[in-house]
């Protein structure tokens, strides 16, 4: 069962978004709902005959595109972990060699992957464990390899003494985490995105002890 209690989950259907997607648009809109369904109610509360009645085809034209529910997730699982990862690199190589700038970037991207797709966030972060290993390992490997690029920055920033930070892992684990949260609290409407991330690429900042 799903522990998270109906009054936290995402409520808002408008913002339920995909990155652009290289397939065909019956398979785009599938995961569109799907998306929205599972952020707002939960995967193991929605059932694909719900899928079906809400996309308004038959339970047979859904299976057809897609075997199992648990394919279904596995798809916006590993859609969301490609896209933020990509996401970090692009903030990555475009902010030179510099680890306070590296930093920055990098949780610049993090925030507004976040914000801007917090549908797809929620489902990437709260549902992954409700897939079997196999369909869940293309996920976990690219999140292992985002968790690897930030702790290469904090590293080399230690190395380098850009950063005074005692306990890298802990600054790590504390930097990755200040985003999950965005998708239930964040309306644009109060606050522009880039504002958002600037904020957070502050707080990391302060986290590893930069030099102001």
């Amino acid at each position: 069962m799903n522990d998270r209690s109906d009054i936290e989950r995402i409520r808002d259907a408008r913002r339920a978004k995909l990155p652009k997607l290289d397939i065909d648009a019956t398979a785009q809109r599938i995961l569109v709902v799907a998306l929205r369904m599972f952020a707002m109610h939960g995967f193991h509360a929605t059932s694909m005959r719900e899928l079906a009645k809400a996309l308004e085809i038959q339970p047979s034209a859904l299976y057809a595109s897609f075997p199992s529910k648990d394919h279904l997730l596995a798809e916006l699982v590993r859609i969301g972990h490609e896209f933020h990862h990509a996401s970090l690199r692009a903030a990555l190589l475009a902010a030179g060699g510099e680890p306070v700038e590296q930093l920055r970037a990098v949780v610049r991207a993090n925030a507004l992957v976040h914000a801007t797709y917090p549908h797809l966030a929620v489902v990437v972060n709260d549902e992954l464990h409700a897939l079997p290993p196999a369909l869940a390992a293309p996920g976990l490997a690219l999140r292992r390899q985002s968790v690897a690029l930030l702790t290469d920055i904090v590293e080399r920033g230690i190395a380098l003494k850009r950063f005074a930070v005692h306990e890298p892992m802990v600054a790590i684990a504390a930097i990755g985490a200040m985003s999950l949260r965005i998708p239930y609290w964040y309306e644009p409407g109060t606050l522009a995105a880039d504002a958002l991330a600037d904020a957070q690429a502050e707080l990391a900042l302060r986290i590893v002890g930069a030099a102001p």
